[in-house]
């Protein structure tokens, strides 16, 4: 039986015509390497393996597969078409003309038909032939050699049901052979028609010539291309080059302006995309560098204007604080409109005597000029005094450790304690709690948490976030406050300036909890400070 592969039986072409059919050959080219991720160190820069280099690298080396491969391919194709019909067409054609010549004269006596097929394979081209005939259960071999078992059922059956000569290539135990089918038709009366005898004509033929030429075609194929793919490297290196130098400097400019270095430029060379890439970054880092500057002066002068503002208004209202606590003590002695004209004009003098010093404190944050004083003291000592200096002791509850040290600066430490105290008096709801306690963190350095509850309603989920900021109002039609709306602002400022952290929330069983946490051996407020 044949092997594996082997074609569909074509119809007798015209004799050394062109045009015959070309069956499926069992070669196939072989196939292409996946190139390998490559990696590069240089120094501490690593380049990644699908970096844009190897991208663009890796796409020339396509496009140079692509077109090598398929004019390898095509080539191949052609001359392996050509290889093949020529030697098929030969033999079909010999064969035939032989068949036709010798078949009228063949007895059915198997001595003589066997000479005559060993005639027939004599005169085999363009190489030997073994030739053997069927008629019915007769079989008959011009050679010692069975390849009758090369012969499929479907060429036999081609043969049987056709007038022509059919052939079909095959592959038998990896041994290409072509093998060709003849009817032998006999004449019905003179000058009448013929019709098929019975008897059918077989010739077999190794391709191993032809086999050996296609391979030679696969192996010129293959080493032609491969000259071409390192041919290719060449301008792929340089391509790529030339397209990520530009990329290269606009990454070490964007490095630059993330660094605070606004004057970074790029050099514009030639007039394509990467050209007008380069140029495009330069006009926007002038204009950021422009709107920056601008923007860092307006803040500087409205830092300064602040600041100068709040020390002028400091002197008149120092007199005017005077006059006021003059006025407080003789209001008892005016007529009520007057005493309570005296009264309010003291009190708004009292709060903006308040928000000026918030707003200077303000300005020296802002202008990075806050500076601490720090000093180990006692905790507990450092609160109950805050409570006691503001007379709340009777309004607020402790719960204090004993023999904490901390170091800190006390006189911004009593800000905080008392701007997040007296806000939980005034908005929340009393009684209003102080907890403190120590902590390790995740570095083994202690900490100190202060906690502030009160018993109020709490704060809304919507005003959390914005706990924190300036002049900030939870209730916008709220436009007058006991304070000036800095102090929690203030306190903020105050805990970072000790390497520390504020937070709001709210309690499970209601009412607000703001708690700091500050380090306890002040190693985070000398980094912190100026």
């Amino acid at each position: 039986m044949a092997g594996p592969g082997y074609a569909v039986a074509g119809e007798d072409p015209p004799p050394g015509g062109p045009g015959s059919p070309v069956p499926t050959a069992p070669e196939a080219p072989p196939g292409g390497t996946r190139p390998r991720r490559v990696r590069r160190r240089s120094g501490v820069r690593r380049t990644l393996a699908f970096g844009l280099r190897t991208r663009l690298v890796l796409a020339f080396l396509l496009v140079a597969v692509a077109s090598s491969g398929t004019t390898a391919a095509l080539t191949y194709r052609e001359a392996r078409n050509a290889v093949l019909v020529s030697s098929q067409d030969t033999a079909v054609a010999s064969f035939r003309e032989q068949a036709q010549n010798l078949a009228p004269a063949l007895p059915v006596d198997p001595g003589v038909l066997q000479e005559l097929l060993r005639g027939i394979a004599a005169t085999a081209k363009p190489h030997p032939w073994v030739v053997f005939a069927e008629y019915g259960s007769l079989r008959v071999s011009s050679g010692t050699n069975p390849t009758s078992t090369v012969v499929t059922p479907g060429l036999r059956r081609a043969v049987l049901t056709s007038s022509h000569a059919s052939f079909e290539r095959v592959v038998s135990d990896g041994v290409p052979y072509l093998t060709i089918g003849v009817p032998v038709m006999v004449q019905v009366g003179p000058g009448g028609g013929t019709l098929p005898s019975g008897l059918v004509l077989f010739a077999v033929m190794q391709m191993t010539a032809e086999q050996a030429a296609v391979g030679a075609l696969v192996t010129a194929a293959r080493d032609g291309a491969l000259p071409g793919l390192a041919a290719a490297l060449v301008p792929a290196l340089l391509a790529s080059r030339s397209v990520l130098r530009p990329v290269r400097e606009l990454r070490g400019a964007a490095r630059s302006m993330g660094s605070g270095r606004l004057d970074a430029r790029i050099p514009v060379r030639g007039r394509d995309e990467l050209a007008d890439l380069a140029r495009t970054f330069n006009e926007s880092a002038g204009q950021l560098e422009h709107s920056v500057d601008e923007l860092q002066q307006a803040e500087v002068r409205a830092r300064r204007f602040a600041a100068d503002v709040s020390h002028e208004l400091r002197t008149p209202l120092a007199g005017m604080l005077a006059v006021t606590e003059v006025l407080d003590e003789d209001a008892g002695g005016l007529d009520p409109d007057t005493a309570r004209a005296v009264r309010l004009v003291s009190t708004e003098t009292g709060r903006l005597a308040v928000l000026v010093e918030d707003l200077m404190e303000i300005s020296r944050f802002d202008a990075r000029a806050a500076e601490l004083n720090t000093d180990e003291v006692d905790a507990a000592e450092a609160i109950l005094r805050t409570l006691h200096s503001r007379r709340w002791t009777g309004r607020v509850r402790t719960d204090l450790p004993e023999g904490v040290r901390i170091r800190l600066d006390p006189r911004r430490f009593d800000v905080v304690l008392a701007n997040l105290v007296g806000n939980a008096l005034r908005h929340g709801g009393e009684p209003v709690t102080v907890r403190a306690r120590t902590r390790s963190g995740a570095d083994g350095r202690g900490t100190l948490l202060v906690e502030v509850a009160d018993a109020g309603p709490g704060i809304r989920p919507e005003v959390l976030p914005h706990i924190f900021d300036r002049f900030y109002k939870a209730d916008a039609a709220r436009t007058r406050s006991a304070g000036s709306g800095l102090g929690l602002a203030i306190t903020l400022e105050n805990v970072r300036l000790h390497g520390g952290t504020v937070e709001a929330a709210n309690a499970p069983g209601g009412g607000a909890v703001l708690t700091v946490e500050l380090p306890l051996d002040g190693a985070g407020a000398a980094a912190a400070s100026p």
